[in-house]
């Protein structure tokens, strides 16, 4: 099995929901899939399809995303469609739910053990429905975010504007995105008026934080009537993460990370997620759900009165805390601090002093104070870490999970590693306690 399946079939089994898949002609007639910018293998469609139809649906029922980056010519994009129908069979959406053209998403709920395509697509999801079939050829432009019928191929009174850089589309592969259309984002007023909601666009992290800094509210109203992609900027060739809570806090609702990399995001994508069953799928806080909302991460005191929440969190003791050394003799100094993550406002960090040598049963008797604002948009992190005087210090375990999941009184945490698995039997012990606004 190559590295890029075994990342793939991970992140699955971790819960993740939304795969992309980066498509290139390949030899034989068979596509194949790597990242163009990064130094991965390549591996053949097939196999990567074959995956996600395996281990979809091993920890969770709910929807799939496959986001297709498509580079490839017009006979591999009719072999890719045909990958697609054959090895997932009955999971493949190919139709509207309903038969008719959505004003809404459908909740996935109704999609359960349903794979969906996200990639471009010639017209709307109407040419699904009229009965045509014309094996016609459209054109789409050829961006990740500018995903554009060529506008010479649509009827007179649809046809507008500029011509873009143009990719030629098969309408075989075409007719497999339904809800998931990939459109080029042209600006919050152009989507209120013309957007579909199963149009779909897809922003860097710095795009991205660029309209959350000036125009927070509008990509709040934005997004609670479409789907907002976010990816890591085309720098990380290290596969590294950015943080995925300014975008979390607008809304988006994929925000697309390296599974494969461990560290503070990671943590917190597992902490968001780990609730309601860690079924791969929250429901957004009503604010962000509302059309015409007024909330700015921002600025979260002109939404709601300004009467914070105060978390109160008494670190008492450490139980077995892992050696970070097989020497003989190696013993930890450990610390512990506690971050809160969620709208600029909440964002605090506070820890404890170190107890030198005793990760067995250290004991702090420390007490920590914080102010949450927005509570729905708030994770709690503890981390344990190895304390040291002359370089950084190293991580010995953690624990992440929305504020709104807390429950107060004494509570035993257990760590995780930094790849987020149990660190069993090591622990913290606590106290919490919440003064409610």
């Amino acid at each position: 099995m190559t590295h890029f399946l075994s990342i793939l079939i991970r992140a699955l089994k971790r819960g993740c929901r939304c795969v992309e898949v980066d498509c290139w002609d390949g030899p034989n007639g068979e596509p194949i899939v790597y990242h163009g910018h990064t130094l991965t293998s390549k591996i053949l469609f097939k196999d990567v399809i074959a995956s996600v139809a395996n281990y979809a649906f091993k920890v969770s029922e709910y929807p799939v995303i496959i986001s297709l980056e498509n580079h490839c010519s017009i006979e591999q994009q009719k072999v890719m469609a045909k990958h697609l129908s054959s090895i997932l069979g009955n999971s493949l959406l190919k139709f509207t739910l309903d038969g008719k053209v959505p004003s809404v998403l459908p909740s996935p709920e109704a999609l359960r053990g349903k794979i969906l395509i996200k990639g471009k697509k010639i017209g709307g999801v109407e040419k699904n429905l009229d009965g045509a079939q014309e094996t016609i050829t459209g054109e789409v432009s050829d961006e990740d975010e500018a995903a554009e019928i060529d506008k010479d191929s649509l009827p007179p009174e649809e046809s507008h504007g500029e011509k873009k850089l143009k990719q030629s589309l098969c309408k075989e592969l075409s007719d497999l995105v339904v809800y998931c259309k990939s459109v080029h984002f042209s600006g919050f007023e152009k989507s209120r008026e013309t957007g579909k909601s199963y149009e779909m666009s897809s922003l860097s992290e710095s795009k991205a934080r660029k309209h959350i800094k000036e125009a927070g509210t509008e990509f709040v109203q934005h997004n609670s009537r479409q789907l907002t992609r976010v990816y890591p900027s085309g720098m990380r060739t290290d596969s590294s993460n950015y943080s995925p809570q300014d975008m979390w806090n607008v809304g988006c609702q994929i925000v697309a990370l390296n599974f494969q990399t461990a560290g503070t995001e990671m943590d917190l994508n597992d902490g968001l997620f780990s609730q309601n069953n860690s079924c791969g799928y929250i429901l957004k806080p009503e604010f962000l759900r509302q059309y015409a909302s007024t909330f700015n991460p921002d600025r979260p005191q002109e939404f709601c009165n300004d009467h914070p929440q105060k978390l109160f969190i008494k670190i008492i003791s450490g139980q077995q805390l892992p050696k970070l050394s097989k020497k003989e003799g190696s013993i930890v100094d450990p610390l512990v601090r506690v971050e809160i993550y969620g709208v600029p406002q909440d964002q605090s960090k506070q820890e404890t002093r170190h107890i030198d040598n005793n990760g067995f049963n250290p004991v702090w008797n420390e007490s920590l104070q914080f102010s949450i604002h927005t509570p729905e948009l708030a994770l709690v992190r503890f981390v344990v870490e190895d304390h040291d005087t002359t370089t950084r210090n190293d991580f010995i375990g953690q624990y992440t999970l929305p504020f709104t999941s807390m429950l107060q009184g004494y509570r035993h945490i257990r760590l995780l590693s930094k790849d987020g698995t149990s660190l069993a039997p090591s622990s913290l012990f606590v106290h919490i306690h919440i003064d409610l606004a």
